[in-house]
């Protein structure tokens, strides 16, 4: 029988990572995670798919693969049951195509719906992803497009129509499942996924307490189609105001850098991409594999010996 302790416990509170990961034996870890949250589109369906790619997500950046999920499900007691089963339909949609399986979970009555996932995977202690482990001279990779929060709040102000928002939706419902795989030939450094802190919170959390920074190159960055047209008309949702507050000094925007740019920047995303540190001797061939597969995949930056992150 494993002897289990808290010496186990190779990544847990102390490092904002992605998930947690507790030492099973010298050649297997247990990874775990769980996200939720309420419904960000109409559609029961589509949330279920989005919140289950989200959750997954986590997995996924630690260098792990998702093997069994659990449902979180909240629903107030008026919202139809052939909804509530959409959502769930949804959520396993997505289990499915990662994969893994779902093996149960737990409801409770609230007043707003909310759904996601506790997700388990397996990994090699040796082969783990942490999102501080960054490396002067490191490019950045971003495998999805940003501004996923403004768009869904440009389509909640009926600023933009159902089918404007669809290029979002299904960016939001993808898993990063390929860009994972894809990755795991090469040497990343780190790895995280993008959410709710928004690109500039998560590479705050990427450098961690090293003394290097991040150049982001600005004209680099993929966006969703029309993020920053309403970025522009100052379609922002709140959480990005609070990101921006987060990151406070330790970022710095280039006078160049426009303002719309600075809050896609700071925008929540949900269920968003991959940010990987690579060595620059493998930085081009990494970005050509996974352009082969995500076209939105950009290289839109680098780890320099400086403090703090310089957009530019």
């Amino acid at each position: 029988m494993p002897k289990f302790s808290d010496d186990n416990l190779i990544i847990g509170f102390d490092s904002s990572d992605d998930a947690c990961v507790y030492r099973i034996n010298e050649h297997l870890a247990l990874v775990q995670t769980v996200d939720f949250f309420p419904p960000m589109v109409d559609d029961p369906y589509l949330f279920g798919q989005i919140a289950a790619a989200n959750a997954l997500s986590d997995v996924y950046a630690m260098g792990s693969r998702p093997v069994v999920a659990m449902n979180l499900l909240c629903f107030p007691n008026c919202l139809n049951p052939e909804e509530v089963g959409r959502i769930l339909e949804g959520g396993y949609s997505k289990v499915a195509e990662a994969g893994a399986i779902i093996a149960g979970g737990h409801s409770i009555s609230d007043p707003e719906p909310k759904y996601g996932l506790c997700v388990t995977g397996f990994i090699d202690p040796d082969k783990i992803l942490k999102n501080n482990g960054a490396q002067i001279g490191d490019k950045l990779i971003l495998t999805k497009p940003l501004g996923s929060g403004i768009m869904v709040t440009a389509a909640k102000g009926e600023m933009i129509s159902a089918e404007d928002l669809r290029p979002t939706i299904e960016t939001m419902a993808t898993l990063n499942r390929r860009a994972a795989e894809i990755a795991a030939a090469y040497s990343l450094h780190a790895c995280t996924d993008i959410t709710g802190f928004g690109l500039l919170g998560h590479a705050v959390e990427m450098l961690g307490d090293a003394a290097q920074g991040l150049i982001i190159d600005s004209a680099s960055l993929p966006l969703l189609d029309g993020a920053y047209e309403m970025a522009e008309m100052g379609l922002v949702p709140a959480g990005a105001y609070t990101n921006r507050n987060y990151v406070g000094d330790r970022v710095r925007f280039e006078e160049s850098v426009p303002l719309p740019i600075s809050d896609i920047l700071c925008d929540p995303q949900t269920s968003g991409g991959l940010l990987f540190a690579v060595p620059n001797t493998q930085a081009d061939a990494l970005l050509r594999d996974l352009q082969q597969e995500i076209p939105a995949a950009s290289m839109i930056g680098e780890v320099v010996a400086d403090h703090g992150i310089v957009v530019r």
